[in-house]
C-alpha cells in the first residue's frame, strides 16, 4: 500500500467511457515530456491575461457611462495608466522568476520571506482568484455567445456548466495535450483582435466611422471616487499575469529563461489589444448595451454583421474558455504545495493518470459551478469579486521579493528590490482601490472569504499535526514481539499492507503475528516514496517479517497489490491467506475527508476469494 493512493483508478474500469474521455495513464517517467514549448506555454498560461481585454474596456465604460456619454472619453487615460501598472508588475514578476527558477507563486514567495500568515493570507487568495477566474471567462464567454445568437439567453447558466465540464475534462487528459488543443485557437484570437484594431484604424483614417448613435443622459456627477472605481473596474486587465510566475515548472528546460521570454509576449500583446480596443471603442462612440459586450458592438460597427463578426465572437468564446484553462494549470500546482505543507488534504498531492493533479482539477470545477449557479452566470456579478484576491496576492508577493532582496543581497540586488518595492506600493495601493470602491458590490465577500479560508488551513494542519503525533511509534514499548513464531511447514500464511511505518502498521503486525505462521509486508511506491527512509524505518523496528516494495510507474495501488497476491497465492495453493489492512478511525467524520481512503478501496478492489481472507485492522486516532 502507498500513503497516497490513486483511487479513482482503483474502481474503473481500464475500458469505458471515462478511459475513452480521460485517455490512456501515463508513465511517471514521461513526466519530462508533458513539458511545454514557449507557444503551447503561452496558449494556456497567458489566455487569462489575453482574454481579459474582451471585457476589462467594458467595465471601465459600465463606470463611466454614470456621468454621461461625454465622460467616455476618460477610457483612454485610465486604460494608459493600467497599462503602465502592467509593465511595473511585470518587471517585477521577472525579478521573481529569477530569482525562483523552480517556480515562485505568491503563496511561495511571501511564506518564505514574510512568515507563515501571510504566505497563507496570499494562498488563499490566489484560491479565490483562480476559482472566480474559471466563473468569470466562462460566463463572459458564454455572453459572447449569446450575443451573438441572442436565443441562447435563457439557458445561460446551463451552458456554463456545460463548458466548465468540458474543460475539466480537458484538462485531465494533460499539460501535453492542452497545449496541442489551445495552440491554433489562442494565436486565432490574437489575429483577429489586431485584424479588428488594424480595420478600425483604417476605417477611421479614411473616414468610414459610423459611429452608433447613443447618448446617455448624467446620473451621478463626475468626481474622484467615480475615476478610482473606473480604475479598479479596468484592473480587471491585469488578472492572470502571475500565472507564468506559478507556472515555470511546466516549460521545457531552460525553465525560467523560457518563462521570463514568455511573459514579456504576453504583456507585449495584452498592452496593445487592451489600448488598442479601448481606443476603437473611443473612437466608434460605444455605449454598453444590455444583452451586447462593447467587444460585439465594436465588431459589429467595423466589421458589419458578416462572417468576420461572428469569428470574432466565437474567438472571444474559446480565449475565455483558454482563460479559464489557466486556472486549471495553476489552481492544481497551489493546492499540491498547500497539500505537501499539510493545510489542504493530501488526497491533492495525487498525479492522476494523465500526470496533472486530478483532485485539484475536480475540485476547481466544482467550486466555480457552484458559482456558476449562485450568480446566475451573470459577469457582472462577479467581477466585483474578481480583483481583491488577484491584488492581494500580487501585493505579498513582490513585498515578499522586497525582503528577499535585502536578505540575501545578490548582485544587482538593490535594482531588484527598487523594483519589486515600487510593484508592491502600486498593487496595494490598487488594492485599497478596489477593495474602498468595490466593497458594498460585492467585494466584503472576498474580504471576509480570505480570513475564513486561511483558518480552515489552520484547522487541516492542526489535524494532521495531532494525526501525525497520534501514530507516532515512539511510546510503543521497544521490547514488542514482532518476531514470526517458528512452526514447521506454512499453513496460514499473511500479507500486511503497509503505507508509512506508524502505530498502526506495528498493531496490524501483531494481529498477522498472532494468526499467521508465514508473513510478508508489502509497499506501493506510486513516485512519491523515500525508499531509503521508509527501510530504515523498518529496520528500527526489529522485525524478522520482510518488507517489499513494490514499484508502480502508472501510480496504481491495486494493480501491483493484485499481480502480487496472484503469484503469493498460486505458491501456497490449498491454504488460506490473509490480507491484513490497516485502517484509521477519526474522532470526526468530517476528518475523513482529509485522509485517502485507500482501505476502503483496496477492500472493494481486493475482494474475498475461496482461498483468500481479507483483514481491517482499526485503530482510532
Amino acid at each position: 500500500m502507498a500513503k497516497a493512493s490513486h483511487e479513482v483508478e482503483m474502481i474503473k474500469s481500464d475500458k469505458g467511457i471515462w478511459r475513452y474521455l480521460v485517455g490512456e495513464p501515463l508513465p511517471t517517467s514521461a513526466f519530462e515530456e508533458e513539458r511545454l514549448t514557449n507557444a503551447g506555454a503561452l496558449a494556456i498560461l497567458s489566455s487569462d491575461a489575453l482574454s481579459s481585454v474582451a471585457y476589462a474596456t467594458e467595465e471601465i465604460l459600465l463606470v463611466l457611462v454614470l456621468v454621461g456619454s461625454g465622460a467616455l472619453g476618460l477610457s483612454l487615460p485610465i486604460a494608459l495608466g493600467i497599462t503602465l501598472l502592467l509593465v511595473v508588475i511585470t518587471l517585477s514578476y521577472r525579478q521573481t522568476i529569477r530569482a525562483y527558477p523552480n517556480g515562485g507563486g505568491a503563496y511561495t514567495v511571501a511564506r518564505e520571506n514574510l512568515g507563515l500568515y501571510p504566505g497563507l493570507t496570499a494562498a488563499a487568495s490566489l484560491m479565490i482568484d483562480y476559482t472566480l477566474t474559471v466563473t468569470v471567462s466562462v460566463s463572459a464567454g458564454i455572453a459572447a455567445l449569446t450575443s451573438a445568437i441572442p436565443i441562447l439567453q435563457s439557458f445561460t447558466v446551463e451552458l456554463c456548466l456545460l463548458l466548465i465540464f468540458l474543460l475539466m475534462l480537458t484538462n485531465l487528459r494533460g499539460l501535453r495535450s492542452n497545449g496541442q488543443l489551445f495552440v491554433i485557437p489562442t494565436y486565432a484570437f490574437i489575429v483577429t483582435i489586431l485584424l479588428l484594431i488594424i480595420c478600425g484604424i483604417f476605417r477611421q483614417v479614411t473616414g468610414q466611422i459610423n459611429p452608433i448613435a447613443t447618448t446617455v443622459t448624467e446620473s451621478v456627477s463626475l468626481n474622484l471616487f467615480l475615476l478610482c472605481r473606473a480604475f479598479a473596474a479596468g484592473c480587471t486587465a491585469l488578472t492572470g499575469v502571475e500565472a507564468i510566475s506559478n507556472g515555470v515548472m511546466i516549460f521545457k528546460s531552460p525553465e525560467w529563461q523560457n518563462a521570463r521570454r514568455t511573459l514579456v509576449y504576453m504583456v507585449g500583446i495584452l498592452a496593445t489589444m487592451f489600448l488598442g480596443i479601448t481606443y476603437l471603442a473611443y473612437t466608434f462612440q460605444i455605449v454598453p448595451q444590455e444583452g451586447q459586450t462593447v467587444l460585439s458592438l465594436l465588431g459589429r460597427s467595423i466589421f458589419g454583421n458578416n462572417a468576420f463578426y461572428y469569428f470574432l465572437q466565437i474567438s472571444t468564446l474559446i480565449i475565455l474558455m483558454l482563460a479559464a484553462n489557466t486556472s486549471f494549470a495553476g489552481f492544481p500546482r497551489l493546492c499540491y504545495l498547500l497539500a505537501q505543507d499539510r493545510f489542504l488534504p493530501r488526497q491533492l498531492l495525487l498525479l492522476g493518470d494523465r500526470l496533472v493533479y486530478s483532485n485539484g482539477i475536480i475540485l476547481l470545477s466544482a467550486s466555480a459551478a457552484i458559482l456558476i449557479v449562485i450568480f446566475q452566470g451573470e459577469t457582472n456579478a462577479i467581477i466585483p469579486l474578481y480583483a481583491v484576491g488577484v491584488f492581494t496576492s500580487f501585493t505579498l508577493s513582490q513585498t515578499g521579493m522586497v525582503r528577499r532582496w535585502f536578505k540575501e543581497k545578490t548582485s544587482g540586488w538593490q535594482l531588484s528590490a527598487v523594483i519589486n518595492g515600487f510593484g508592491a506600493l502600486m498593487t496595494a495601493l490598487v488594492l485599497m482601490v478596489i477593495v474602498t470602491t468595490k466593497f458594498s458590490q460585492g467585494a466584503w465577500i472576498v474580504v471576509l472569504a480570505i480570513p475564513g479560508i486561511v483558518y480552515l488551513f489552520l484547522r487541516i494542519n492542526r489535524h494532521y499535526g495531532r494525526f501525525k503525533e497520534s501514530l507516532s511509534i515512539e511510546a510503543i514499548e521497544s521490547n514488542q514481539d514482532l518476531f514470526i513464531p517458528k512452526k514447521d511447514g506454512v499453513t496460514h500464511p499473511a500479507i500486511v499492507l503497509v503505507g508509512q511505518v506508524h502505530r498502526g502498521t506495528v498493531e496490524a503486525l501483531d494481529y498477522a503475528i498472532k494468526i499467521a505462521d508465514e508473513i510478508i509486508a508489502i509497499h506501493v511506491d506510486i513516485g512519491d516514496t523515500d525508499t531509503t527512509a521508509l527501510q530504515q524505518q523498518w529496520q528500527e523496528l526489529k522485525t524478522d517479517i520482510p518488507l517489499i516494495i513494490l514499484d508502480s510507474p502508472y501510480r496504481s495501488v491495486v494493480t501491483p497489490i493484485s499481480e502480487f497476491l496472484a503469484k503469493f497465492e498460486a505458491q501456497h495453493p490449498g491454504i488460506f491467506t490473509t490480507v491484513v489492512i490497516p485502517v484509521f478511525i477519526t474522532q470526526r467524520w468530517w476528518q475523513n475527508f482529509l485522509h485517502n481512503q485507500t482501505a476502503f478501496y483496496l477492500r472493494a478492489a481486493l475482494p474475498n476469494k475461496r482461498s483468500r481472507v481479507i483483514s481491517s485492522v482499526r485503530y482510532y486516532l
